[in-house]
């Protein structure tokens, strides 16, 4: 496992809508392996057949309860759940916690939280302090040498400093090198989960980082676009 999007992930929930939701959030965030169990039978198939590295558990099952869910999963690896429940009490959310739960998330709840409680919680889990990485990536397009550390891009033409933004989008599509990242992704990357007027900024700054890491920006050879789909960093090869 290189990063947490390597992470298998399993939501339990009996809300067929819920679950296609929180499904394509986590698609969206970078999570490409996601299965999904209704109940607690199958749920209990999937956890020994499929291991996944986090679990996503409702309380409330046709057929039993998260806690005591749990409590079986425990007992058979240290995979992090995360409970996600209308159970908003305080004795609900202490019960789960006290049993082992890493978090306990509320419904109705934002995507972001979510997201950004279970990136704690498989980093946690994954990748303590004392593993992870303090050096960001260096590498090529052709000729020309990204350095992610400095921010800076050594071509032909000079020596360039990324913006802010485009420091942004770049580590983004760095992180998904050689797969489409949708726009709405990379919105999300650089502005947070207000996307509504930023489909045109985002061109733009696309167009300016081409005009640092491109030979030829008016033919992108490496920051490509996917008509209809998003845009992909193709042709890296790390240092």
């Amino acid at each position: 496992m290189n990063d947490i999007f390597d992470c298998k992930l399993l939501i339990v929930d009996d809300e067929p809508e819920l679950r296609k939701m929180v499904s394509e959030i986590l698609r969206r965030e970078g999570f490409m392996k996601v299965i999904s169990a209704a109940d607690c039978k199958e749920a209990r198939q999937l956890f020994a057949s499929e291991k996944p590295d986090g679990v996503i558990l409702d309380v409330s099952l046709p057929d039993g309860d998260g806690f005591s869910l749990m409590r079986e999963f425990r007992a058979m690896s240290d995979a992090p759940v995360l409970f996600l429940s209308a159970r908003d009490e305080d004795e609900n959310r202490l019960l789960g916690l006290g049993l082992g739960a890493d978090d306990y998330i509320t419904k109705p709840f934002l995507p972001r939280e979510l997201t950004l409680r279970l990136r704690a919680v498989l980093s946690r889990a994954y990748f303590p302090v004392i593993l992870r990485r303090t050096e960001k990536p260096v590498f090529r397009l052709g000729e020309t040498e990204i350095d992610l550390n400095s921010g800076t891009v050594s071509a032909k033409a000079g020596l360039f400093t990324f913006t802010a933004k485009e420091f942004t989008l770049l580590e983004k599509l760095y992180e998904n090198r050689g797969k489409i990242v949708t726009g709405d992704s990379l919105c999300r990357a650089a502005w947070g989960n207000n996307l509504y007027g930023y489909e045109n900024t985002l061109m733009v700054h696309i167009r300016r980082l081409r005009e640092k890491i491109e030979p030829e920006p008016s033919a992108p050879r490496y920051l490509v676009t996917v008509r209809g789909l998003g845009y992909k960093l193709t042709g890296v090869e790390d240092k």
